[in-house]
């Protein structure tokens, strides 16, 4: 009987904490896209082709597209966002990332971008579960990046692990690359991340040359 006394407040509690979680994940993730979307004006992409520079990414709540739009403005770069419906905010977007974390596979749009006139090109994902998101995996199984520098740059709330980026690097030399980078941005956790505009000031601080 005492057993049970403890088992069933247990599992509601559980229970509970199942239903909780998605629901306090997806309402701040909302309220950052929100607010990320505001903090910069988006920047036409590829108007002009004679740009050295091309930042293409992929962001869920819009911490990475913010640095992505700060990058493209810092560094006079065409700009490209990855869409991946599967992962769109709500809570079956983030169920998919979840169960999908570690995929190296996703449908995304577009699949294929002219990079050719370019000589540096940023990709840009959040971590989900250590590694960078699907969509930026599959973008560089699609495409060519012969002779071009690629830096990797991620936002995350935790950690990566750098297999998963040593393995990415691998695939970014095996579709041409000639050198490549990585460079982050620690956000910290949920409820205790550093704003927006701090996020960019340690970007920077950290990696701008």
């Amino acid at each position: 009987m005492l057993t049970r006394k403890w088992i069933y407040p247990g599992l509601a509690l559980v229970f509970t904490a199942m239903i909780l979680v998605p629901l306090v994940v997806t309402g701040i993730e909302n309220y950052q896209a929100r607010k990320n979307e505001q903090l910069l004006p988006h920047v036409a992409s590829a108007e002009r082709l004679s740009r050295r520079t091309a930042v293409v990414f992929f962001s869920r709540s819009g911490n990475t597209a913010l640095l992505a739009r700060h990058l493209a403005k810092r560094l006079d770069a065409s700009l490209y966002r990855l869409e991946a419906s599967d992962y769109d905010l709500g809570i079956m977007g983030w169920v998919h990332a979840m169960l999908d974390a570690r995929n190296h596979e996703a449908v995304i749009s577009p699949q294929t971008i002219d990079l050719s006139e370019h000589d540096v090109i940023y990709l840009g994902s959040p971590i989900w579960m250590y590694s960078p998101a699907p969509p930026i995996w599959q973008f560089v199984e699609l495409n060519r990046f012969d002779g071009k520098h690629v830096v990797l740059f991620n936002t995350f709330n935790s950690r990566f692990k750098q297999e998963y980026i040593d393995t990415f690097r691998q695939k970014a030399m095996q579709r041409g690359a000639r050198s490549f980078e990585h460079q982050f941005i620690r956000r910290g956790r949920m409820g205790l991340q550093i704003s927006p505009e701090e996020m960019l000031e340690a970007f920077d601080s950290e990696w701008a040359k």
